[in-house]
Order: structure tokens, then C-alpha cells, then sequence
């Protein structure tokens, strides 16, 4: 007898709970374009890549050994390659060159210029970004007008040098980024 209540009571139960309506989110339809969401465009690892890996292969044909760094649009690593004979400093060089691309890319259009328009060739940071440094080799990746990434070479022996280079690695996919 007991078995027969409890039966019932827990099929009374699981059809009320499945009768009850769903509560609706917290908003309804979901927040999309000028309500709230911005789209943005993202670099993906393979275009990060051959960026890279241009930019290493443009550096070698003219004679260099770079470090070339690709960030996304926040900053975060997205491809890295050092090539033989660079020097340890070209790790963390690249990747603030890169940066410096990325952070400035609304007032400047390279690294380099920035660095021209500070009067600053020996690559020394700004005190008030951390990442940033007043020197070439940094350029910035966009995509119709938009900045998804950049990339920063060192190693070329001159800010001049790793500005090519990095160039020559967008310069790779610019068919994908129109």
C-alpha cells in the first residue's frame, strides 16, 4: 500500500515539474549587435602561423635571423617562432614590439613611427604602458579596417630591418585579410 502511494505521489510530482513552464533567461531573445554585443573579428592560430612563418622566410631571404611574435587583439600569444642564431633578448623585444603595434595602433601606424615621433631608436619603454617600447620592428595586423592582431620581429639588427619583416609576414596572408 505504502509502494502505491509513493507511486502516485512521485507520478503527481514529475508531471506537475514537467508541466511548469521554464523561467525565460535573463534576457529574451538574447542580447545581440546594438543591443549590447560588439562583433568583432578574431585572428585564428593558422593565420597567426603563416604569419610567422612569412615573416621568418622574408627575413632569411634578406639575410636575417629574426624572433618573430604574432598577438591577438587583447595582447594574448598566438604564434611564435626563433629562428636559429638570435639572441635571448628577441624573445621579450618581439613580443613588445608586437604590442606596442597592437596598443597604439589608433595613433600609429608602426611601431616605428611611434619611435619617430618620440625620438626614441634605442627601443627604451614607456614608463607609463608596461609592454610598450619606442622602437621599430611592430606592425599592426587589421582585418577590413580592424585590428586583430599584430606582430613584432627582432633580431634584424635594426628596427628598420624587423619592421620589413614583419611586414613580409602579413604581406603573406594579405589575401585573407581583405
Amino acid at each position: 500500500m505504502r509502494l502505491a502511494v509513493l507511486a502516485a505521489t512521485a507520478s503527481v510530482i514529475a508531471t506537475s515539474a514537467l508541466a511548469q513552464p521554464l523561467p525565460a533567461p535573463a534576457s529574451y531573445p538574447p542580447v545581440t549587435g546594438e543591443k549590447g554585443v560588439v562583433t568583432t573579428h578574431a585572428l585564428s592560430m593558422e593565420l597567426a602561423d603563416r604569419i610567422a612563418h612569412g615573416a621568418v622566410d622574408a627575413c632569411r631571404k634578406m639575410g636575417y635571423r629574426t624572433t618573430i611574435t604574432v598577438l591577438d587583439s587583447s595582447g594574448a600569444l598566438k604564434s611564435f617562432l626563433r629562428d636559429d642564431g638570435t639572441g635571448p633578448h628577441t624573445i621579450s623585444l618581439s613580443r613588445d614590439k608586437a604590442y606596442t603595434a597592437i596598443t597604439l595602433a589608433n595613433r600609429f601606424a608602426t611601431s616605428g613611427t611611434f619611435a619617430t615621433a618620440r625620438n626614441s631608436t634605442l627601443g627604451s619603454p614607456m614608463t607609463n604602458i608596461q609592454g610598450v617600447v619606442g622602437v621599430a620592428g611592430g606592425v599592426p595586423i587589421k582585418f577590413r579596417g580592424e585590428v586583430i592582431g599584430g606582430v613584432g620581429s627582432s633580431g634584424a639588427v635594426g628596427g628598420d630591418k624587423d619592421e620589413l619583416c614583419s611586414q613580409a609576414g602579413i604581406d603573406a596572408v594579405a589575401d585573407q585579410l581583405r
